[in-house]
């Protein structure tokens, strides 16, 4: 799909104070806490839901330069809840769509930016967390995005994943154990890395320990690399989607005990925290977290390696079938209800999709 679509991209503004922002990173790493300090901060579109364009509707259609391609994803994604949650009007966006619209990239850039004239916003976000996988075609078919790696805790993000259904398992397992999302975490997070650093000034990073911990420090920092005003204390008025009410895994965990910092030291038992450590270490490592368990699982480095292996190339493959032009020629036509189905999997998205109107603060 990426070499099909490059040519030709329609661009807004070149302005660093106006350029599109995308908050990517592993799934359950607090990207959606990012995501909605910055638009409580006020200045960007208001789209309490995730976009899922580059990683979920567009690789079902194929070279969007086909009109009939672009008509196509055009009716599927006015059936679902992304289009309703938006706002806007049928009107507001087919006739651009129709026929400016060369690539997926387009796509998203005349939606948002028609919902940014109409909420009178100077720029607008996107939080898809797994666009992180899609990074260099999306700078070619929006040259002037810029990009936020949320980095989180690979342990902490291992038990979280592990409590939802994100991760497709093998066939054989009907959801995936925090082992197998702890090798998910490494593999989204190098892979992110290493394309996002040919990004160059386009491209930062933040831990979501800091942005709990020292927001204003954070913020400040994004704040200079956005070129936006992103001040602490409207944000915390303003308190938009999970700012206000933390998007948790832990339902059941007292708002007074709530930390989302460090949960696997007692989350996870001895035998999972040395697995995972022999693991994904060298990441945990290279990010900064220190181990715990160092060399404890030395006496089976060979089947740590097997299984590293074996996960790590299953993620790649369903990454390669995904966006396959031949797989999609067999593939049943994607529908509306099976956007909702996908994109709304926990019960956050669920809540934020649910609406069918824009407030705007």
């Amino acid at each position: 799909m990426v070499a099909d679509q490059r040519d030709h991209p329609v661009t807004a503004g070149t302005h660093r104070s106006c350029a599109p922002v995308f908050v990517v990173g592993s799934p359950r790493s607090g990207t959606t806490l990012l995501y909605d300090m910055l638009l409580s901060a006020g200045g960007f579109a208001l789209y309490l839901g995730e976009s899922s364009i580059f990683n979920v509707v567009a690789p079902r259609f194929g070279d969007l330069r086909a009109r009939r391609n672009r008509e196509k994803m055009l009716e599927v994604w006015l059936g679902s809840r992304l289009f309703r949650v938006s706002g806007l009007g049928r009107e507001e966006v087919e006739n651009k769509i129709l026929s400016e619209c060369r690539n997926p990239g387009d796509f998203l850039r005349i939606v948002m930016d028609a919902l940014a004239r109409k909420q009178n916003a100077q720029r607008w976000a996107g939080n898809t967390p797994e666009e992180i996988l899609y990074l260099p075609f999306i700078k070619q078919t929006i040259p002037n995005a810029l990009f936020i790696h949320v980095l989180r805790d690979g342990r902490d993000v291992a038990l979280s994943l592990s409590r939802r259904r994100y991760i497709r398992p093998f066939p054989w397992k009907e959801r995936e154990t925090t082992v197998g999302a702890a090798i998910y975490w490494a593999w989204i997070v190098e892979r992110g890395r290493r394309l996002g650093q040919e990004l160059g000034a386009d491209y930062t990073e933040i831990h979501f320990e800091q942005l709990v911990a020292e927001p204003q420090i954070a913020l400040a920092r994004l704040s200079s690399f956005l070129d936006h005003a992103l001040d602490y204390e409207r944000i915390q008025r303003v308190a938009l989607g999970s700012v206000a009410k933390p998007n948790t895994s832990f339902k059941t965990v007292p708002e007074a005990e709530f930390n989302p910092v460090g949960r696997w030291k007692e989350q996870l038992t001895p035998r999972q925290l040395t697995r995972i450590e022999g693991l994904i270490g060298a990441t945990l490592t290279d990010l900064g977290y220190p181990l715990v368990t160092p060399g404890k699982e030395a006496g089976n480095r060979l089947e740590l390696a097997g299984r590293l292996f074996l996960y790590r190339r299953f993620f790649d493959l369903k990454l390669r079938w995904k966006n396959s032009a031949i797989v999609r020629l067999f593939r049943p036509e994607l529908t509306s209800h099976e956007v909702d189905e996908i994109v709304i999997a926990d019960e956050m998205a669920a809540a934020k999709l649910g609406s069918t109107s824009v407030q705007v603060p």
